[in-house]
């Protein structure tokens, strides 16, 4: 099943996505039920961080800080790859740094919502298009 943006699942997803990159969303209580509990991402070191350790760090991690830089996303598109999941995929600028992501959001019920089950980020250098 491949749907594109127009699908309100996918925009759930991609709303969910835009409040993660709010300071005042990421340093909050918002921000844990965002995330789902077996949750995972790849950091652009190749480190795996696991929920715990996300949802520990998220308030000194970039973007957090009210007064600090903050992500500027950009092309977010997203495809419902069956019901209840979601890819979706974007550029950032951050500090003036770009970087390419993918995250996978999941749907398990209508209590919890939409949350982020995975998340990678690639580094863009400067050359390259």
């Amino acid at each position: 099943m491949r749907v594109t943006q127009e699908s309100d699942d996918v925009n759930e997803a991609i709303a969910g996505e835009l409040r993660l990159m709010d300071p005042a969303v990421r340093s909050g209580a918002e921000a844990v039920r965002l995330f789902d509990p077996e949750f995972v991402e790849v950091g652009a070191s190749g480190r795996r961080y696991t929920y715990e350790e996300t949802i520990a760090g998220l308030p000194d991690k970039p973007g957090s800080a009210a007064d600090g830089p903050r992500y500027e996303p950009s092309a977010i598109t997203g495809v419902l790859l069956a019901p209840g999941l979601v890819h979706l995929t974007f550029e950032t600028v951050f500090d003036g740094r770009r970087a390419r992501r993918s995250s996978l959001w999941r749907k398990r019920d209508e209590e919890t919502g939409w949350r982020m089950y995975y998340h990678q980020g690639t580094p863009v250098p400067p050359d390259i298009d």
